[in-house]
């Protein structure tokens, strides 16, 4: 599969696999900036893309950023659809009780490509039933 980019400034930084069994790409910020402590933020990556139809982008947190400074994706994952033509652009909020600071071309989040399956939907009188059947926040138990 091709990803089709089109950088839309002088200065943004093209994703790229870290290593050869990445299922994500990173996402490069294209600007440096702040995020107070507990507050979120847009970050440009100064890029869009053109994604073939059936196909989504899912943007990520990066495990590193979560762990070592609780910086996360807002609405992870994040959907970009084949039909959109915009920047990408990721909402990231700091969990931490200190600023972080991002640098112009820090990889900010990951990136995966999904394929996307759309339904056509069907009004029922009845569902089936199966055994958990209507059981639902934490009926499942927390241990094994």
């Amino acid at each position: 599969m091709i990803l089709y980019i089109k950088k839309l400034s002088n200065t943004a930084l093209i994703p790229s696999y870290q290593s050869k069994g990445a299922s994500g790409f990173d996402l490069h910020a294209d600007e440096s900036t702040q995020i107070a402590p507990h507050a979120q933020k847009t970050i440009k990556t100064g890029i869009a893309i053109a994604l073939e139809k059936g196909y989504e982008l899912q943007i990520r947190p990066r495990s590193g950023l979560a762990s070592q400074y609780g910086i996360t994706v807002l609405n992870a994952p994040g959907t970009i659809d084949s039909d959109y033509r915009g920047e990408l652009m990721v909402i990231l909020i700091n969990h931490s009780d200190t600023v972080f600071c991002i640098e112009h071309g820090d990889r900010i989040a990951q990136a995966v490509i999904q394929r996307v399956i759309q339904c056509e939907f069907q009004i029922v009188e009845e569902l089936d039933t199966t055994q958990r059947n209507t059981n639902g926040l934490g009926s499942t138990g927390i241990s094994s």
